[in-house]
């Protein structure tokens, strides 16, 4: 990013030429991949002359002043539509801006569009999306990854430069590995939620992805603040990009946790993984057994919590105040029926586990249970970092699979098992690729660190990302 920041200072290019050859890009690449719900070109060109107006002035609102990116469609953009991929909100044009998207706009960003996702960001493939499923770039017959899959496969295809995804037990993460790109679930409450559509307010996190370590930690920098918005937003000090340097490494203790490491690991992933730490531990790292073990009840309990936080958020889609509305005689014949024809299979599946789970007859078995097994995975996981300064495992169990592979909704939700003890425990992490392969399908790797510890991520992830270079040469 800084070469293409570099280029726009010396006036080699403008933006509207850059932004322009995205468009086409996505005009090219759409057909197969169909990572944009909504491309705004009119929007984007509109920006980028504005860009190009700034600099010819010499008043740049920041180095990044006019490199364009793509923003989910569940992050609300002022007068851009934003569907959350479902029939429900098909019209629904926000009249503010996330905070996210005001700060993107504030830097000179162009927006290019709204990527796909799965419906309500709920899923792990992009395949419940109201307006079809996003391939994977690498081939199109296999899943882009979800929920964020049009932000990874907008960024791997080449059709944005960046993007931005939310991350709620895995959504970042998982399609960067599927995509062969680098993705960051920040710390909670690094980043401002207001104005990203809540599907579980207690674990969600809006994230960068982008094609390299570095271009992920610069746009995590114009991220990253506190929000008197959002209630849950921390008083973190804003992030500065760090100096990039590999020798920093010989000091540190990465622990390898055995459950993570076994049966469901697929064989391929296990190898690429253990190459890498290998590699760090012939540059002086100090490689420490530990153990997670409760990340064993992490899917159970992320389901849990996760069902119980959509089913009440959602229950804002009614057909009165906004959405789609379907006429009837009474109220409640029109919420059933504005809701049943809104929602697709999955959503509808959600919301009634989460309302069965916070029924007054469950409520304590359930709901009250999984967050006691929480606080013991947070718990566990902060005592890790008492012993060593990040935490290494395979991201995802499996590489990207077929479209239509997991039609067991219960296989689908595995996807998140190497992904969910993070939001669970509120840390950060980073997927970053770390090879492919015998089919040329990306595979990632991940690195977690205890809180408000990006810049240690950061700074790991591009020690693994120059040795994966450096095996390719």
């Amino acid at each position: 990013m800084k070469k293409l920041a570099h280029r726009l200072e010396t006036g080699q290019v403008s933006s509207q030429e850059i932004v322009t050859q995205y468009l086409e890009t996505i005009k090219e690449q759409e057909a197969v991949v169909n990572a944009f719900i909504t491309v705004d070109e009119e929007g984007a060109l509109k920006q980028a002359e504005e860009a190009d107006r700034r600099r010819a002035l010499g008043r740049p609102l920041s180095p990044w002043d006019g490199i364009p990116i793509a923003v989910k469609d569940n992050i609300s953009t002022e007068g851009l539509r934003t569907t959350c991929a479902s029939k429900f909100l098909a019209n629904y044009r926000p009249l503010f801006d996330a905070t996210v998207v005001a700060k993107l706009r504030s830097s000179g960003l162009p927006i290019l569009g709204k990527t796909n996702l799965d419906e309500f960001a709920m899923g792990s493939s992009t395949e419940y999306s109201a307006y079809g499923v996003t391939s994977n770039p690498h081939d199109p017959e296999r899943v882009s990854g979800g929920s964020s899959g049009g932000s990874a496969a907008a960024v791997a295809a080449g059709e944005a430069p960046w993007s931005l995804g939310t991350d709620t037990g895995g959504s970042i993460r998982q399609p960067a590995s599927f995509c062969g790109v680098v993705g960051l679930k920040p710390t909670y409450g690094a980043v401002s939620r207001y104005g990203a559509v809540a599907l579980a307010p207690s674990l969600d996190q809006v994230g960068p992805l982008a094609a390299t370590v570095e271009d992920a930690a610069i746009l995590f920098s114009l991220l990253a603040g506190p929000d008197p918005r959002d209630a849950s937003s921390a008083e973190a000090r804003p992030f500065q990009v760090p100096y990039w340097e590999e020798e920093f490494v010989g000091s540190l203790r990465i622990g390898v946790p055995e459950e993570f490491f076994g049966p469901g690991l697929d064989p391929e992933v296990e190898q690429a993984v253990k190459a890498c730490l290998r590699d760090l531990e012939d540059r002086g790292v100090t490689l420490v057994p530990i153990s997670l073990a409760t990340n064993q009840y992490a899917i159970d309990t992320y389901l849990t919590l996760v069902t119980a936080e959509a089913s009440s958020c959602l229950a804002r889609y009614d057909g009165v105040r906004y959405g789609q509305r379907v006429q009837a005689a009474d109220s409640n014949t029109m919420f059933s029926q504005s809701r049943a024809a809104g929602f697709g299979s999955e959503v509808k599946r959600r919301i009634m586990l989460g309302t069965y789970v916070l029924s007054a007859s469950h409520y304590e078995a359930y709901y009250e249970q999984a967050q006691k097994v929480r606080t013991l995975i947070k718990q566990e996981v902060l005592a890790a970092f008492e012993r060593v300064d990040v935490v290494i495992t395979p991201t995802t169990p499996t590489p990207a699979f077929k479209i239509g592979a997991k039609r067991n909704p219960l296989e689908m939700y595995l996807s998140d098992l190497f992904t969910a003890m993070a939001n669970l425990s509120g840390i950060p992490a980073l997927s970053v690729p770390c090879g492919e392969n015998s089919q040329g399908l990306p595979l990632g790797i991940q690195i977690m660190a205890s809180h408000f510890q990006e810049e240690l991520l950061f700074k790991v992830g591009y020690v693994l990302e120059r040795g994966a270079a450096n095996e390719q040469l």
